[in-house]
């Protein structure tokens, strides 16, 4: 599904406060639900269905080439060094379906999540658009683009011809990257203009609702020279212990001395499998910062790729995990630096319960000629079972001169010092436990610029500790 009409028809659209249901505009009284239409599932392995009406040609062509790379590739092993000391077991996609159509409300989900002040929020339920806001219209009047993939494909097909999926997957998952561009028929475009700051955060909310439903998320951020942004994209399962498939990915284009601040909230069910590819490109002087931030899933794997191609273009890349039970998150990361002077940081963070598992695997690259880079990579799992495991495989490859490059690693327990001193003041042992974690894992949160912002992941966090 898809915005109908032209460009003109869309700035009238995006200057009101509406919702969209199939067909027909809706007030934001009206509660977020779907009609009751349906359709029959599809069985992923099928390949892609007809394309959105009214797509381009150019579209269209790509994901026919990609379906038939997906068919072309094999599944990763063990064996190969990008999926090493992963899980491939569970990649197997035989028994999803594309997302139906759904009729569940997500109101009540959205209400407790939604920020108090946001410049615009866009809910989609199984990959179809439920609604969509601008909660500021003078936003429009400066030149704001905030709409569906769908519609972009329409009205801003020269910003999508050269920026959607314009890097190559390049950390192991070429075989779903191929996927996601076969299979993509909805998400985000966001367009911020020369010169344009916007202090108040973008939400998108990605719910998913059926048994072994699959969903293809993509979000497209253009953030022109000078301009500033924050978004949000939440990923969200409405049954907690549903099986389902998600293979998302992010383009994230921050230009000449542009800043972005772009979060992600992963909360699938707990059988969920996932997987996400980020990438980031950082002109002169920009700034990107990016944090993930992952509870959900029985099956995440996370590749950022972030690309320094101006002087002076700085990257933050930052995560936050709290796994139990027997979660797997898989993260994978590379630090190019192509210019001189440009500088990146990433600092994950890893709490593990029970028989959770995590794999961090990142590679800091500093080009020839890349002179002058400062670039860092430090990971911290805190493990608080004897049965959870952290596998960490930092790495370096310098090709330039007069550069600062640091990388490591550190596993560890809870101090009994520091968990005996809290018992001591009454606090009861799980209690204690999630006070630790917090602590342990604010350092990242704190990494973001806006008070209010970190104040919500926070919040966020002691829900799911608690």
């Amino acid at each position: 599904m898809r915005l109908q009409g032209s460009g003109r028809r869309a700035a009238r659209f995006c200057a009101g406060r509406y919702t969209l249901k199939p067909g027909r505009l809706r007030r934001e009284s009206e509660p977020f639900t779907m009609s009751t239409t349906t359709i029959e599932p599809v069985l992923l392995s099928t390949g892609p269905g007809p394309a959105a009406p009214g797509s381009p040609l150019w579209f269209q062509k790509l994901q026919t080439s990609a379906w038939a790379e997906f068919e072309e590739l094999p599944f990763p092993t063990r064996k190969d060094e990008t999926w090493r000391f992963s899980n491939v077991k569970g990649l197997t996609l035989d028994q999803y379906v594309v997302a139906p159509e759904s009729t569940a409300d997500v109101s009540a989900e959205v209400q407790s999540r939604a920020l108090e002040e946001a410049a615009g929020q866009m809910i989609f339920l199984n990959d179809r658009l439920v609604a969509i806001k601008l909660f500021d219209a003078a936003l429009c009047g400066q030149g704001v683009v905030f709409t569906t993939l769908e519609e972009a494909l329409v009205t801003r097909g020269d910003h999508l011809q050269a920026h959607f999926m314009s890097q190559p997957a390049r950390l192991g998952s070429q075989k779903f990257a191929a996927l996601h561009k076969a299979m993509v028929k909805s998400g985000t475009f966001l367009h911020v203009p020369k010169g344009v700051e916007i202090r108040r955060p973008f939400q998108v909310f990605h719910f998913v609702q059926g048994q072994n439903a699959a969903v293809f998320p993509h979000t497209l951020i253009i953030a022109d020279p000078a301009s500033r942004v924050t978004f949000i994209d939440h990923f969200i399962s409405l049954e907690p212990f549903t099986p389902g498939f998600a293979c998302g990915v992010n383009d994230l284009i921050v230009k000449d001395q542009a800043q972005l601040n772009y979060i992600s909230m992963q909360e699938w069910s707990r059988e969920f499998t996932s997987i996400q590819i980020n990438s980031t490109m950082a002109g002169r002087d920009a700034a990107a910062t990016s944090l993930s931030f992952n509870v959900g899933g029985r099956y995440s794997r996370l590749e950022s790729v972030s690309r320094l191609q101006g002087q002076g273009g700085r990257s933050d890349m930052l995560a936050v995990t709290v796994a139990r039970n027997a979660q797997e998150f898989d993260q994978r990361t590379y630090q190019d630096h192509l210019k001189p002077n440009t500088t990146s940081d990433l600092l994950y963070k890893n709490a593990l319960f029970d028989e959770a598992r995590t794999i961090f695997s990142g590679l800091i690259k500093v080009e020839p000629g890349a002179h002058r880079t400062d670039a860092y990579q430090k990971v911290r799992n805190l493990l608080l079972s004897d049965e959870a495991e952290a596998n960490s495989l930092p790495g370096l490859e310098i090709l330039a001169d007069d550069v600062r490059c640091t990388h490591g690693a550190t596993s560890g327990q809870i101090e009994e010092e520091e968990l005996f001193y809290l018992k001591s003041r009454g606090i009861p042992e799980r209690a204690a436990k999630a006070l630790v974690v917090r602590g342990f894992l604010n350092e990242v949160i704190d990494r973001l610029p806006d008070e209010p912002l970190r104040t919500y992941l926070h919040g966020r966090i002691d829900r799911h500790l608690s």
